[in-house]
């Protein structure tokens, strides 16, 4: 499950390189334009910001975590005791 986590958070950090690139090589912006690629920006990282919440949520949802129960009996004594209930 990690690496799968991995791969998705390098695909997602891929992009944004070349997102940030892409908005680099735009250099004939002024100071009004740079409101508009700030607000831009914003809105861009809420965008992923929900969609990658949401696809952590679908992600734990489909799998629950297994139990993190831990017994400290050991199994002879643990056959006498079911032994004795019965």
């Amino acid at each position: 499950m990690k690496g799968r986590v991995v791969m998705t958070l390098f695909l997602f950090f891929y992009t944004s390189i070349l997102l940030m690139n892409l908005i680099q090589e735009l250099s004939d912006t002024d100071f009004n334009d740079l409101g508009k690629l700030l607000l831009g920006g914003f809105a861009v990282a809420v965008a992923f910001a929900i969609a990658f919440t949401f696809v952590r949520l679908r992600l734990r949802d489909s799998k629950p975590s297994a139990s993190t129960f831990l017994s400290i009996t050991d199994l002879q004594n643990k056959e006498r005791i079911e032994r004795t209930r019965s």
